[in-house]
């Protein structure tokens, strides 16, 4: 990212149902790696991090290897705001989120502390 996030960036990255239900899934877990986000999306691995990338370049995530997995994280350097309206609308908006929530909780061999992906 090499400005700060402003509104219209924000919202051209999220003008995408995928990468919304990414950017949302990420915050109400905290971290994902992209087998648990093609898991709850029920969509392929290229597609899924296709979307991954642009939401990375755009600055709105962050990403670390672990072995030969990656995990993304909201970028922490993001305005308060951001989080902020982020956070709320998860919190507002479960009910859209469940079915790949609960494709998330059913995901056989779910890594465990991100130790392993399965």
């Amino acid at each position: 990212m090499t400005e700060p996030m402003n509104p219209t960036a924000l919202f051209k990255c999220l003008a995408d149902d995928t990468r919304t239900k990414i950017t949302l899934l990420i915050v109400s877990e905290g971290e994902l790696c992209v087998c648990e986000l093609t898991a709850a999306l029920d969509q392929s691995q290229p597609k899924i991090s296709r979307h991954l990338a642009l939401l990375r370049s755009a600055g709105l995530l962050m990403d670390r290897r672990q072995g030969q997995w990656v995990y993304y994280r909201l970028n922490p350097g993001l305005p308060s705001w951001v989080s902020a309206i982020l956070k709320d609308v998860v919190d507002a908006n479960q009910d859209w989120l469940d079915t790949e929530a609960k494709r998330l909780s059913d995901m056989n061999a779910r890594p465990i502390n991100q130790l392993v992906c399965g």
